[in-house]
Parts: structure tokens; C-alpha cells; sequence
């Protein structure tokens, strides 16, 4: 991967270990950037930060032209730390905190996606106590199925996300957010779901955003000055999967918006579109040490491995299907179907409900495939078990971009007792003979 041997780097590194191809990483982002501007001049692309995010992404997101799409003060606080340009950052979330608000306004971020009456209103004091107008975008629930798993969808008018266009809330919020005198509505926000492969949604949703820009021209005489369609374009986790190709996907969606508005007859306002998965899930692998082989006559085999649900949730919170190889062994023909077994106390936690391998002995390297999205950033520390480091691959060349927590990591905020806490105290001094240990 990447010229990077992946079993060395298991060896090197531990594992579990999430490996990220930066080469890929940049090629995916430069396709959709250059891709979107050379179909459209005013169309930008934002990096969807929940997918993966940490400081070493704000850098290339950042490096490639990339605008920002943050969800919580966490992951504004992640970019802010890494330099990322605030005026491209748009910051999103159904249920943002005033702490959170305060913070965007204070950063200056580019944009705020409202998404409740609450915000509305908090947002406008916050921007009247900093003494300033802020930019924001109202999202829109435009009632379009997104076909695909149903914890995915987003853009449904029974949603927790946006103001629903069909029973009028769109509208409403739009005149509620023009009476703020330190709020100025630029544009329109709308998500229909992710992993999407295939483009009829996202015709359909780009569609009925351009009927309702074009219907508060003739009713408001508003013009819309930016429109954010969003992301959602899936990719491959299995053979089966035949996603969209981004020309494929940056023809559909910008294909479409231009015809609507040539249609209904309005200056295309300016673009955005915000992928994440389609970034880094193809660029990312984790692998795993095998342990355990427990196999269960005429029932089925299990192979355990070094992690599971606490570094990769996705099969377990909504049946996401993976597929895996031996780093150690990739030439050996494939002739066991097994099921991988994270190592999490809970009998959901299968990684892989059928892998095809090779005869598995303990010590073997597992690599499974596509996980560079909403696995490290989806990890929890459930068992008290560490979290992996994450290691970056370009042109043959590897290096750690997060460190692997320790467990002193996961015990680092826990209040103890004052026995207990006098008790490490004169274990630590009695170790090394300092008083470094005093505070």
C-alpha cells in the first residue's frame, strides 16, 4: 500500500493499526476539487470531517483547496488547532450548544447550517453579543429517500436534521431568520443520506432545492446567493458494490443543477458539495493480529482478532459488510469462510459475518479493506480498551499521524480517592526517587 509493506508495519507498529494512503487520500481530493471547478467555476468542495478527522487531515484538506464541514466544537477546536482557515469551515450539527455557538463566532467560522428554531435564536445572540453578522446556510429536509441503510438517511421529512420543505417549515424558518438583525441567510444546506450508489436521490433532492430558491425569488424576491447539496456518494466495500465514479457524480449533481436553474430561469447561486467518505474510505485499512480459532463443527468458525466494535462499530450498529485479506500471506488462495470476532464483550461484536481466506493460524496479520472512514472516528474506549495509533503512507514512506493511547491514556481522567491517590503517589516517588509526582 502506498510502496509500504503492511505486515512490516504491523510488526513496527502494533496492531490494531489504522493505515491511511496519503497519496490516494490527495488524489481523491484533487478529483473532486479541480472535477467540480472545471464543471462549474463557482462550486467549491468541503471535506465532510466526521468521515476521519484529526490534525493531520485539517493540513491536507487545507493544502487541496478543501473548504471544512465540522459537527461540534470538537472537531471545530481539531481544525482551529491544525490552522485550517476559519472562513472555510461550515459548522454543522442539529443540536449545537451555546458553548459551541459562542466558539464558531469567535473563530469566525464561514458558515453556521442552522437546523432548529433554538439555534436560530441562540445564534443570534451570540452574534449580537460578539457585535457582528454571521453568514449562515438553513438546512432543508427536501423529503428525497436516499436508498440506502436507514441510519443513513438524512434528508426524509421524518428526519432529526433540517426544516422539512413539504410541510412549509422550510419557508417559515427562512422569514424567521431574516427578522434576526445579526444573522444574514446566504444560502440553503441539504443532505439526503450517505453511502449513495446510485445518483437518482441526488438529481431528485438538487432538483426540488432549485424549486424552492426559485420560489422565494418570486414570492421574497430573495435571491439565493449560495446553495450546499451536501454529500453522500458511497464507495467500495465489497465486489458487489459499484458506486459512482466522482466524474460520474460531479456530472450528475452539477449536470442537474445547472439544467434547474437554466429550467426555472434564476442565476446559479453558488456551489457546494461536501464528501467525506468518498475521501479517505478507500485509503484507509486497519489491521489486526488473529489470537483465538475457535471452531465449532457443522457450525462455523470463529477467528478472533485484537480489536473489533471499539475500533470499527459500523457492523454492529447497522450491518455494514467488509471484506479482508492475510498482510502477512496476500498470495494464498482463499479457501475458508470464517467469521472474524472483535474481542469486545458482547456477542454482537463480528467483525466480518463471512470472510473468504486462507487457513488462519494464530499470529497472522488481517487487513480489512475500507475502513478509512467512520472507524477511527467512531472508535470509543469500551472495555477500557486503548484506542489504535494511525499511521500515514506516501510514495513508500510511513509515519504516525495519532499516536496509540495507552492505558494510562484511559485512566487519565478518573478522580480517584484520596488512599488511592496517596497510594500512587508514594508508588511513583518510590520508583524513580523524584518529586516530580507532587502535583
Amino acid at each position: 500500500m502506498a510502496g509500504c509493506d503492511l505486515a512490516r508495519l504491523a510488526r513496527k507498529h502494533g496492531t490494531p493499526l489504522y493505515v491511511m494512503n496519503e497519496d490516494l487520500i490527495r488524489h481523491n481530493a484533487r478529483s473532486l476539487v479541480s472535477g467540480a471547478s472545471f464543471r462549474y467555476a463557482q462550486c467549491d468542495v468541503a471535506y465532510a470531517g466526521k468521515a476521519f478527522l484529526c490534525g493531520w487531515m485539517c493540513e491536507i484538506a487545507a493544502q487541496e483547496g478543501m473548504h471544512l464541514d465540522v459537527v461540534s466544537g470538537g472537531e471545530l477546536h481539531t481544525a482551529v488547532r491544525a490552522g485550517f482557515p476559519p472562513e472555510r469551515i461550515i459548522f454543522h450539527g442539529n443540536n449545537k450548544s451555546m458553548q459551541e455557538i459562542l466558539y464558531g463566532v469567535e473563530c469566525g467560522v464561514g458558515r453556521f447550517a442552522i437546523d432548529s428554531y433554538l439555534e436560530i435564536q441562540m445564534l443570534s445572540d451570540a452574534a449580537r453579543r460578539a457585535s457582528r453578522q454571521v453568514d449562515v446556510l438553513i438546512r432543508i429536509a427536501p423529503g428525497v429517500e436516499a436508498h440506502t441503510h436507514r441510519y443513513m438517511e438524512t434528508g426524509m421529512l421524518d428526519s432529526k436534521f433540517g426544516f422539512g420543505l413539504e410541510n412549509g417549515e422550510a419557508s417559515r424558518a427562512f422569514r424567521c431568520v431574516r427578522e434576526q438583525k445579526h444573522l444574514r441567510v446566504r444560502g440553503f444546506h441539504c443532505h439526503i443520506g450517505s453511502q449513495i450508489l446510485e445518483t437518482t436521490g441526488l438529481e431528485i433532492a438538487t432538483r426540488r432545492m432549485i424549486d424552492f430558491a426559485a420560489s422565494l425569488a418570486g414570492d421574497e424576491g430573495y435571491r439565493t446567493e449560495e446553495l450546499d447539496l451536501g454529500g453522500g456518494l458511497g464507495v467500495r466495500y465489497t465486489q458487489e458494490d459499484d458506486p459512482p465514479s466522482i466524474d460520474e457524480y460531479l456530472d450528475s449533481v452539477i449536470g442537474t443543477f445547472l439544467k434547474e436553474c437554466g429550467r426555472q430561469r434564476i442565476a446559479p447561486p453558488r456551489l457546494l458539495l461536501e464528501p467525506g467518505r468518498a475521501v479517505v474510505a478507500e485509503a484507509g485499512v486497519t489491521l489486526y493480529t488473529i489470537g483465538a480459532i475457535k471452531d465449532i463443527p457443522g457450525v462455523r468458525k470463529y477467528v478472533s482478532v485484537d480489536g473489533g466494535m471499539t475500533d470499527n462499530p459500523r457492523p454492529a450498529l447497522y450491518g455494514a459488510v467488509y471484506e479482508a485479506v492475510l498482510a502477512n500471506r496476500p498470495g494464498d488462495p482463499a479457501t475458508d469462510t470464517v467469521a472474524v470476532a472483535g474481542k469486545s464483550c458482547e456477542s454482537g461484536d463480528i467483525l466480518i459475518q463471512e470472510a473468504h481466506l486462507p487457513p488462519v493460524e494464530p499470529g497472522d496479520i488481517l487487513c480489512v479493506l475500507t475502513t478509512g472512514a467512520y472507524g477511527y472516528s467512531m472508535a470509543s474506549n469500551y472495555n477500557r480498551l486503548p484506542r489504535p495509533a494511525v499511521v500515514a503512507l506516501s510514495d513508500g514512506r510511513s509515519r504516525v499521524v495519532v499516536r496509540r493511547e495507552t492505558y494510562e491514556d484511559v485512566v487519565s481522567k478518573d478522580v480517584l480517592g484520596k488512599k488511592t491517590a496517596k497510594r500512587l503517589l508514594a508508588a511513583a516517588r518510590e520508583d524513580d526517587g523524584s518529586t516530580r509526582w507532587q502535583s
